[in-house]
């Protein structure tokens, strides 16, 4: 996950309003949402929104939802969920489009990741488990 530390150069009330649009996907991820969407959460224009939250965050908007999205999905499945009923439970509108990202992300696909055993996960505390778990794209 990209760094929570400011940006050099962004303003203090930038980053409160980019972080009004943060705090919006990581709420409302399994909701379709959009970059105008959320740049008028953050009480800017789109491409303005789009150049600071990736200046801010280290990722684009939209990257950043769908590491959310796989995030939540990756926790169902390991709770027994099918990929399908996974795949709708986060948002995604396309079973294709999700099993790609998910495999770009976790490395594996959701069926594997699925039938893995995730006991190592299990036995640890979940606020190192969530932060050791946590689907990535910076490798």
């Amino acid at each position: 996950m990209a760094s929570d530390l400011p940006a050099v150069g962004q303003s203090p009330a930038t980053l409160a309003h980019l972080r009004r649009a943060r705090d919006l996907i990581d709420r409302e991820y399994a909701q379709p949402l959009d970059v105008p969407t959320m740049a008028r959460r953050a009480l800017m224009s789109p491409a303005h929104f789009s150049r600071e939250f990736r200046l801010a965050y280290g990722e684009t908007p939209y990257a950043y939802l769908m590491t959310r999205r796989i995030e939540r999905a990756m926790a169902l499945l390991r709770a027994g969920s099918t990929v399908t009923d996974a795949c709708t439970a986060v948002g995604a509108t396309s079973l294709g489009s999700f099993s790609s990202t998910f495999t770009q992300l976790a490395g594996e696909t959701p069926s594997a990741y699925r039938a893995r055993s995730h006991d190592a996960a299990e036995a640890m505390p979940s606020c190192i488990s969530r932060v050791l778990g946590r689907p990535t794209r910076f490798g």
